[in-house]
Protein backbone atom coordinates (compact mmCIF):
# COMPACT_ATOMS: atom_id res chain seq x y z
CA UNK A 1 0.00 0.00 0.00
CA UNK A 2 2.77 2.47 0.93
CA UNK A 3 4.49 2.44 -2.43
CA UNK A 4 1.17 2.80 -4.26
CA UNK A 5 0.02 5.56 -1.91
CA UNK A 6 3.19 7.56 -2.32
CA UNK A 7 3.57 7.01 -6.03
CA UNK A 8 0.14 8.30 -6.98
CA UNK A 9 -1.69 5.05 -7.73
CA UNK A 10 -5.46 4.90 -7.63
CA UNK A 11 -8.04 7.45 -6.60
CA UNK A 12 -8.66 5.77 -3.23
CA UNK A 13 -4.97 6.08 -2.31
CA UNK A 14 -4.96 9.76 -3.31
CA UNK A 15 -8.10 10.28 -1.24
CA UNK A 16 -6.48 8.62 1.78
CA UNK A 17 -3.44 10.88 1.42
CA UNK A 18 -5.74 13.92 1.26
CA UNK A 19 -7.59 12.84 4.41
CA UNK A 20 -4.34 12.28 6.32
CA UNK A 21 -3.13 15.77 5.38
CA UNK A 22 -6.48 17.29 6.41
CA UNK A 23 -6.36 15.40 9.70
CA UNK A 24 -2.88 16.69 10.46
CA UNK A 25 -4.00 20.20 9.55
CA UNK A 26 -6.43 20.17 12.50
CA UNK A 27 -3.82 18.66 14.82
CA UNK A 28 -2.42 22.05 15.80
CA UNK A 29 -5.94 23.43 16.22
CA UNK A 30 -6.32 20.89 19.02
CA UNK A 31 -3.15 22.14 20.68
CA UNK A 32 -4.28 25.74 20.23
CA UNK A 33 -7.58 24.96 22.01
CA UNK A 34 -5.69 23.72 25.05
CA UNK A 35 -3.39 26.75 25.01
CA UNK A 36 -6.36 29.12 24.64
CA UNK A 37 -8.30 27.73 27.59
CA UNK A 38 -5.48 26.73 29.92
CA UNK A 39 -5.39 28.67 33.17
CA UNK A 40 -2.12 30.67 33.14
CA UNK A 41 -1.48 29.49 36.71
CA UNK A 42 -1.30 25.90 35.43
CA UNK A 43 1.46 26.76 32.91
CA UNK A 44 4.36 26.38 35.34
CA UNK A 45 2.60 24.57 38.19
CA UNK A 46 4.62 21.71 39.63
CA UNK A 47 3.11 18.38 38.56
CA UNK A 48 1.98 15.92 41.24
CA UNK A 49 4.47 13.41 42.58
CA UNK A 50 8.08 13.72 43.62
CA UNK A 51 9.48 17.18 42.88
CA UNK A 52 11.33 17.28 39.57
CA UNK A 53 10.02 13.89 38.45
CA UNK A 54 7.66 15.16 35.77
CA UNK A 55 7.29 17.89 33.18
CA UNK A 56 5.27 21.03 33.68
CA UNK A 57 2.60 21.80 31.11
CA UNK A 58 4.94 24.47 29.71
CA UNK A 59 7.67 21.86 29.31
CA UNK A 60 5.29 19.45 27.54
CA UNK A 61 4.27 22.11 25.02
CA UNK A 62 7.95 23.00 24.50
CA UNK A 63 8.73 19.30 24.01
CA UNK A 64 6.00 18.97 21.36
CA UNK A 65 7.30 21.97 19.42
CA UNK A 66 10.95 20.95 19.76
CA UNK A 67 10.19 17.40 18.56
CA UNK A 68 8.57 18.88 15.48
CA UNK A 69 11.78 20.79 14.84
CA UNK A 70 13.81 17.57 15.00
CA UNK A 71 11.45 15.91 12.52
CA UNK A 72 11.70 18.88 10.14
CA UNK A 73 15.49 19.29 10.39
CA UNK A 74 16.22 15.60 9.93
CA UNK A 75 13.51 14.74 7.39
CA UNK A 76 12.99 17.98 5.45
CA UNK A 77 16.13 20.11 5.85
CA UNK A 78 15.02 22.37 2.99
CA UNK A 79 12.13 23.67 5.12
CA UNK A 80 12.80 26.60 7.43
CA UNK A 81 12.68 25.65 11.10
CA UNK A 82 11.21 28.03 13.66
CA UNK A 83 13.21 28.74 16.79
CA UNK A 84 13.06 26.15 19.59
CA UNK A 85 11.18 26.80 22.83
CA UNK A 86 12.93 26.89 26.18
CA UNK A 87 10.79 24.71 28.47
CA UNK A 88 11.76 26.79 31.52
CA UNK A 89 11.18 30.26 30.06
CA UNK A 90 8.59 30.16 27.28
CA UNK A 91 5.25 31.83 27.83
CA UNK A 92 1.82 30.59 26.83
CA UNK A 93 1.72 33.22 24.07
CA UNK A 94 5.17 32.22 22.76
CA UNK A 95 4.18 28.54 22.77
CA UNK A 96 0.97 29.24 20.83
CA UNK A 97 2.85 31.22 18.17
CA UNK A 98 5.67 28.64 17.96
CA UNK A 99 3.19 25.78 17.59
CA UNK A 100 1.44 27.56 14.72
CA UNK A 101 4.77 27.96 12.91
CA UNK A 102 6.05 24.42 13.50
CA UNK A 103 2.62 22.94 12.77
CA UNK A 104 2.55 24.72 9.42
CA UNK A 105 6.00 23.37 8.53
CA UNK A 106 5.02 19.82 9.54
CA UNK A 107 1.95 20.16 7.32
CA UNK A 108 4.19 21.25 4.42
CA UNK A 109 6.41 18.26 5.10
CA UNK A 110 3.49 15.81 5.06
CA UNK A 111 2.01 17.42 1.96
CA UNK A 112 5.30 16.77 0.17
CA UNK A 113 5.44 13.20 1.48
CA UNK A 114 2.01 12.41 0.04
CA UNK A 115 2.62 14.11 -3.29
CA UNK A 116 3.61 12.13 -6.31
CA UNK A 117 5.96 12.81 -9.13
CA UNK A 118 9.45 14.16 -9.51
CA UNK A 119 8.95 17.21 -7.27
CA UNK A 120 8.61 15.09 -4.13
CA UNK A 121 11.63 15.87 -1.93
CA UNK A 122 10.97 14.05 1.33
CA UNK A 123 11.57 10.29 1.26
CA UNK A 124 12.65 9.52 4.84
CA UNK A 125 11.38 10.24 8.34
CA UNK A 126 13.79 10.61 11.22
CA UNK A 127 12.42 10.89 14.74
CA UNK A 128 15.87 11.79 16.05
CA UNK A 129 19.43 10.52 16.32
CA UNK A 130 18.31 7.90 18.85
CA UNK A 131 16.08 6.02 16.39
CA UNK A 132 16.09 4.26 13.05
CA UNK A 133 15.07 6.25 9.99
CA UNK A 134 11.81 5.18 8.37
CA UNK A 135 10.51 5.64 4.86
CA UNK A 136 8.31 8.73 4.74
CA UNK A 137 4.64 7.82 4.47
CA UNK A 138 1.50 6.90 6.42
CA UNK A 139 3.47 5.56 9.40
CA UNK A 140 5.23 8.92 9.64
CA UNK A 141 1.83 10.65 9.85
CA UNK A 142 0.61 8.15 12.45
CA UNK A 143 3.69 8.62 14.62
CA UNK A 144 3.49 12.42 14.48
CA UNK A 145 -0.22 12.51 15.28
CA UNK A 146 -0.04 9.84 18.02
CA UNK A 147 2.89 11.61 19.71
CA UNK A 148 0.94 14.83 19.99
CA UNK A 149 -2.30 13.11 21.00
CA UNK A 150 -0.44 11.32 23.81
CA UNK A 151 0.89 14.60 25.18
CA UNK A 152 -2.48 16.36 24.80
CA UNK A 153 -3.91 13.67 27.07
CA UNK A 154 -1.12 14.29 29.57
CA UNK A 155 -1.79 18.04 29.53
CA UNK A 156 -5.52 17.60 30.13
CA UNK A 157 -4.92 15.12 32.96
CA UNK A 158 -2.19 17.25 34.58
CA UNK A 159 -4.35 20.37 34.51
CA UNK A 160 -7.16 18.41 36.16
CA UNK A 161 -4.89 16.81 38.78
CA UNK A 162 -3.42 20.19 39.71
CA UNK A 163 -6.86 21.77 40.15
CA UNK A 164 -6.92 23.70 36.86
CA UNK A 165 -9.55 21.67 35.02
CA UNK A 166 -10.02 22.81 31.43
CA UNK A 167 -13.50 23.87 30.26
CA UNK A 168 -15.54 21.59 28.04
CA UNK A 169 -14.64 23.68 24.96
CA UNK A 170 -11.04 22.55 25.43
CA UNK A 171 -11.08 18.96 26.70
CA UNK A 172 -14.08 17.96 24.60
CA UNK A 173 -13.32 20.45 21.82
CA UNK A 174 -10.36 18.38 20.67
CA UNK A 175 -12.92 15.69 19.76
CA UNK A 176 -15.30 17.99 17.86
CA UNK A 177 -13.70 17.16 14.53
CA UNK A 178 -16.53 18.52 12.36
CA UNK A 179 -16.04 21.89 14.03
CA UNK A 180 -12.23 21.71 13.77
CA UNK A 181 -12.50 20.93 10.04
CA UNK A 182 -14.87 23.86 9.50
CA UNK A 183 -12.88 26.34 11.60
CA UNK A 184 -9.72 25.22 9.82
CA UNK A 185 -11.20 26.35 6.52
CA UNK A 186 -11.30 22.85 5.06
CA UNK A 187 -13.83 22.42 2.27
CA UNK A 188 -14.61 18.83 3.25
CA UNK A 189 -15.74 17.05 6.39
CA UNK A 190 -14.02 14.26 8.31
CA UNK A 191 -14.45 11.08 6.31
Amino acid sequence: MRSRLLNGAGASERELAKVLIETYSVNDAMNQLLLKYLDPLAWRAEPPGKRGSGRTIAAIFAHLHNCRLVWIKRSAPHLKCPAPLNPYRCTLKQAAAAHKRSGAQCLRMLTDVFSSGPKRRITKFSRGAWSRTWAAGPTMFAYMFAHEAHHRGQIIMLAHQMGYRLPVDAWAGIWWWDRLWKEGGLKTRPR
